[in-house]
């Protein structure tokens, strides 16, 4: 079989929220949060290829957390993944899950602004539980009480994990009125600015991998501007000049 492992091709991979998270003594780990409303087969490669790539690229530590719903799907998510022999695999992989069988109900305003993920965690494990109205107006609550830019990152992500259910619809509600205050430019343009900065990283780095896998030398004045470059529709043009490009000048060429 072929040994180059290169993948020229882009392949759209996506996790649902990935944080670098800054530990007291000075250490870093990231965490890949996955809402997983059912059973996907599919998803646990998946699941596996996100650590895999993110220790590669990163040198972190890493942490996937898979957020669920219902007990059966928390319990699903929760089977270790394991790639190799079945008494010998090279690769096992342990999703830390949280569903509504590990995580409490935070009901109260002044238990959730004690601890504002738990009650994000606490909204989207429980959101088809009938108690969901009162564990989102607790979180309101709190987070009205928080400093408008972090509130609003919690909010969005709270939405985001909410998925297609009545709790959306009631968490859209609140915002509409209670939290309006830091609900709209603010989320939006936290939401827009990263998913951008991600994919303008992401398509530099693919210029860069294709015109060294195929053997162009590339300069360290063209690997800064290639880099540095900030606007996605100049590296889309750079990306497809790259796969024939036989110079690295060649792939800025304007003629």
């Amino acid at each position: 079989m072929d040994t180059d492992l290169t993948e020229i091709r882009p392949l759209e991979r996506h996790v649902d929220t990935l944080l670098r998270i800054e530990l007291a003594g000075g250490d870093c780990l990231l965490l890949a949060i996955e809402a997983q409303g059912k059973k996907d087969p599919d998803k646990r490669s998946s699941w596996a290829y996100y650590l895999a790539h993110l220790y590669a690229k990163f040198r972190y530590p890493c942490v996937l957390l898979v957020v669920c719903r219902d007990k059966g799907t928390a319990e699903w998510a929760a089977e270790p993944i394991r790639i190799g022999l079945e008494n010998h695999p090279s690769l096992v992989a342990y999703p830390l899950v949280l569903g509504p069988h590990n995580v409490p109900m935070v009901t109260d305003a002044a238990r959730a602004a004690d601890d504002i993920p738990m009650a994000v965690f606490s909204a989207i494990t429980h959101s088809n539980d009938h108690d969901i109205a009162g564990i989102l107006d607790a979180l309101a609550k709190a987070l009205l009480a928080m400093d408008a830019d972090a509130a609003a990152v919690f909010a969005e992500f709270t939405e985001a994990g909410l998925g297609a259910t009545r709790a959306r619809d009631i968490w859209r509600n609140l915002m509409g009125t209670g939290l309006s205050h830091f609900r709209g430019i603010v989320a939006e343009s936290f939401r827009d600015e990263g998913r951008i900065e991600g994919r303008v990283e992401g398509r530099a780095e693919d210029i860069l991998r294709i015109l060294t896998v195929r053997g162009v030398s590339v300069p360290d004045e063209a690997r800064q501007r290639v880099t540095a470059c900030t606007d996605l529709a100049v590296l889309d043009v750079w990306f497809e000049r790259a796969i024939t490009a036989p110079t690295a000048d060649a792939v800025f060429d304007e003629s």
